[in-house]
């Protein structure tokens, strides 16, 4: 007999600023009494798969309030291609074009991208997470196969290392090189989808958290709520002010901690929405 969670947390795509942002929401709920790591599946996507690793393992995402610095001795990494990622995002727009199409094209670009420093993104990763191994609570890491462009979904019972399928979630084209894993290499699961909410079917609390709610259709979003069918969904979006604190740029480290005590001041107000439904649904 199939067995479904009582609480699934979904984290969605969100860059820099929505890793952090997550980082401190969920640092101010725990401190308000609901603990986001208590749920029974964790879905993570890109920067949610950071935090959901860190929430799956025990880790304190309190840790996150500053961002995370490189070791001195740390190889440098080439910088972001700006060339890159505006035939990324020129091939996404393109309305003409089939998703799975379009996922292809992107996974071409990203195969053009060097795996040479794969070592040192695990190393950065292991560092950020804090834990090697994976949880005993279900976690899942969403990734997309860049050759084929179909979805992969990393777990425990898989032969992935932890770190390796994290890296593989957030290896947005033009910023990160696709990762390798068992000889494929994969790139960020938000060329998916931006939640994967769909991948936490049959629970009876599930609460979506998407720090990109203001940039994509709320339509995408309601499909995937359609086929996992909860008992209970709660959206958790960035208000105005979190918002404005992003800036025009997803991946600024600039704004690291200003998102990051965002998140911690809208977790009060998300802490009145949740107190009720997150104790219900684990009794």
């Amino acid at each position: 007999m199939q067995q479904f969670p009582d609480r699934s947390v979904v984290l969605g795509a969100g860059g820099v600023v929505g890793t952090s942002w997550m980082a401190g929401l969920a640092t101010g709920l725990r401190r308000l009494g609901v603990d986001l790591a208590e749920a029974d599946l964790i879905v993570g996507t890109s920067a949610g798969a950071i935090v959901g690793a860190v929430l799956a393992t025990g880790q304190d995402p309190a840790e996150l309030a500053q961002p995370p610095r490189p070791a001195s001795t740390d190889v440098q990494l080439p910088p972001p291609d700006p060339r890159s990622i505006g035939r990324v995002f020129a091939e996404l727009g393109d309305k003409e074009l089939e998703p799975d199409v379009a996922r292809q094209r992107v996974g071409q670009i990203a195969l053009e991208m060097s795996a040479e420093h794969e070592p040192v993104h695990v190393e950065r990763m292991q560092r950020m997470i804090g834990s090697r191994q994976w949880p005993d609570t279900a976690l899942l890491v969403v990734a997309v196969d860049a050759l084929s462009g179909r979805r992969e979904v990393f777990d425990r019972h898989g032969g992935a290392a932890l770190a390796d399928a994290v890296v593989a979630s957030r290896a947005m084209p033009g910023f990160y090189p696709p990762m390798t894993i068992g000889g494929r290499r994969f790139m960020d699961g938000g060329m998916h989808s931006s939640t994967n909410a769909d991948l936490a079917a049959g629970a009876r609390l599930l609460v979506a958290v998407h720090p990109l709610a203001h940039l994509f259709p709320a339509a995408e979003l309601e499909s995937e709520l359609g086929v996992a069918q909860p008992g209970e969904s709660i959206l958790i979006s960035p208000d105005e002010p979190s918002i404005a604190v992003f800036g025009g740029d997803l991946h600024s480290r600039a704004n690291w901690t200003p998102a990051f005590e965002a998140g911690e001041r809208q977790a009060r107000a998300e802490a009145d929405r949740l107190e009720q439904a997150w104790p219900d649904a684990a009794g």
